[in-house]
């Protein structure tokens, strides 16, 4: 399985396919998108308007991967479901950390 992740100059990119109004959030896996690019799925349970879904998706992640929600940032994507999350730090140091928490879900 690929990871949807890459190393950056400050930082990881993280591939994600959001889905806003769901039940409740969640990750639902890793898949490929009609690129070929693995994606992270995740669910939120905002609504995709002014912005609540995207801050929705760094909060959940944030306490999943338990780093400070200023260390997220969404660089491509904002108004689409495919987005691309920097997760800031230590390139190599968030890689492996990113890794381990992908391993566990």
């Amino acid at each position: 399985m690929i990871l949807p992740l890459r190393r950056c100059d400050n930082g990881v990119l993280l591939d994600i396919r959001l889905t806003p109004n769901a039940a409740q959030n969640r990750i639902d896996g890793i898949f490929r998108d009609g690129e070929g690019r693995s994606r992270l799925k995740v669910k939120v349970t905002a609504i995709a308007e002014k912005g609540k879904a995207n801050d929705a998706l760094v909060k959940f992640l944030s306490k999943s991967i338990k780093s400070a929600r200023g260390n997220f940032e969404i660089v491509s994507g904002t108004l689409d479901r495919n987005k691309t999350l920097l997760v800031k730090g230590e390139p190599s140091e968030m890689e492996n950390k990113l890794k381990t928490w992908l391993e566990q879900i």
